[in-house]
């Protein structure tokens, strides 16, 4: 059986490239030779065991690549197009994807976590951090690359680009809100991004790194709060003439930085929380209004599927938000474990990662 390249989680702390058999697809799926991918946070969650996978499972679940092989029902694409297939794979006939949710398809309870929903890749089956993915309801998932778009330009699209711009909009921004994201990572960054798009007129970005918050600059953020040098609940409240924001979006996962969003939004105002927590969450009682401050908390899982990555290449060939230069670093899959050490560890100004098999 002809084999493949993989990174594969081995044990809390040991991601290694290995090597498995390539996948065979079934009547509704397609294997994809993966022309290019990239680590993501949770991967990162991940390879510390905070979030638990099988042993052995390939990890990563951000694919572009090039159709190998379509599985016999699988119509209206063809062998060698272009294609990337979001993080959350969808069948598109379960009743969550029925009920307008298809990014909780599936969703249970497994190893103590609820609603996993539809993220597969490197989860619940293979990923592709590897030379070939099998992509799951290949008619629900794979949406075609315009010719006009490198592979680079889309790759934030399967999960990092998804993920931000519904942090926005499940907050229901408005025209005229104001908003600040908590955290200036790729999710983050992204997160600013889909708060212009949406309409927001005063966008303030919170980080400490220099290269994150000159990135949420050029993003389209109005202002950029180092919490080193200020309290940022207390600087969120000035720059608001003390009102608070409509909606604070929290894209790191940590219970300083969800109360620290949960403290700055106005009574009747929207937190969006984007963040994987490793840990039990703890509401403050004052940010809270002791339950009587009508303030809604909501959580989002990437949305997915074909005409969600559709849309967001759309927004990626208008040149309305340019995330491909969150690419900061680029490693071929031979080296990715040096890679995860590079972005696990966030040095040398990292921001996303792009491997190429």
């Amino acid at each position: 059986m002809a084999k493949m390249r993989a990174a594969v989680f081995v044990a809390p702390g040991r991601i290694v490239l290995d090597e498995k058999p390539i996948p065979d697809p079934g009547p509704n799926d397609a294997l994809v030779r993966v022309t290019t991918t990239t680590i993501c946070g949770t991967d990162v969650h991940i390879l510390k065991g905070e979030y638990p996978v099988a042993r052995g499972l390939t990890v990563g679940h951000e694919p572009v690549g090039v159709i190998e092989k379509l599985g016999s029902a699988v119509q209206g694409y063809r062998e060698g197009q272009r294609v990337i297939a979001g993080a959350i794979t969808p069948s598109g006939h379960s009743a969550a994807c029925l009920c307008g949710c298809s990014s909780q398809d599936g969703a249970g309870t497994r190893h103590g976590f609820k609603a996993i929903g539809g993220w597969k890749f490197g989860n619940t089956i293979d990923g592709c951090q590897a030379d070939y993915v099998l992509v799951p309801d290949a008619m629900a998932n794979l949406s075609p690359i315009p010719d006009s778009l490198t592979d680079e330009q889309v790759l934030m699209c399967p999960d990092i680009m998804s993920t931000g711009f519904s942090g926005a909009e499940r907050g229901g921004i408005r025209i005229g809100d104001t908003v600040v994201v908590f955290a200036l990572g790729p999710i983050g960054l992204s997160a600013v991004a889909g708060a212009k798009l949406m309409g927001a007129t005063t966008i303030i970005g919170v980080d400490t790194v220099p290269a994150r918050l000159a990135a949420a600059k050029r993003l389209g953020a109005d202002h950029a709060v180092d919490f080193k040098s200020v309290d940022p609940v207390e600087e969120v409240m000035r720059l608001t003439d003390g009102r608070g924001v409509d909606v604070a979006i929290e894209a790191l996962g940590t219970q300083a930085t969800f109360a620290s969003a949960l403290r700055c939004v106005r009574p009747g105002g929207t937190l969006s929380s984007l963040g994987v927590y490793s840990t039990d969450l703890t509401i403050p009682l004052g940010a809270f209004a002791a339950g009587l401050g009508d303030v809604s908390i909501v959580t989002t899982l990437c949305p997915g599927g074909k005409e969600r990555m559709r849309r967001l290449m759309e927004v990626v060939a208008s040149g309305r938000a340019d995330l491909g230069a969150l690419v900061t670093h680029r490693f071929p899959l031979d080296r990715i474990e040096e890679a995860y050490d590079l972005f696990a560890h966030q040095r040398d100004g990292v921001l996303k990662v792009a491997i190429t098999p």
